[in-house]
């Protein structure tokens, strides 16, 4: 006597089917910005790079709207989230080259009022 032979389920159209998708997932990944402000920077022959662990990166991008490591600010919260930074944080000023200078200049005032003199201008170094 025979016994019954066990029918299963077939996987591999499904296997087939989730390496497909999972194709057009890590393809069109790559497409997806990150989140990143963009910001064409003013060209200088001199720059350097400087790296310090304790930093805080104030934006200004081409529309002048202001952005605090990534997260963008209101214009009359600016100077209170500057006054918060402590005076031994370096801040990193950003500033598009469309950007008004008054903008940057607004940054620099509110540093200027606190006495906070660790800070530094990112450009674009020439080549």
């Amino acid at each position: 006597m025979r016994l019954p032979r066990k029918e299963g389920l077939n996987i591999v159209p499904l296997v087939d089917i989730m390496l497909v998708l999972l194709a057009i997932v890590l393809s069109t990944a790559s497409f997806i910005a990150h989140g990143q402000i963009k910001v064409n920077l003013p060209e200088s022959s001199t720059a350097k790079v400087e790296q310090n662990d304790k930093k805080v990166i104030v934006t200004i991008d081409s529309l002048n709207n202001f952005f605090i490591d990534g997260n963008k600010i209101d214009k009359n919260d600016l100077k209170d989230k500057i006054l918060q930074i402590d005076d031994r944080t370096q801040v990193q000023l950003v500033s598009d080259r469309d950007a008004k200078f008054s903008s940057f200049m607004e940054i620099l005032d509110i540093l200027k009022s606190k006495n906070h003199e660790n800070f530094t201008i990112q450009t674009e170094m020439i080549k």
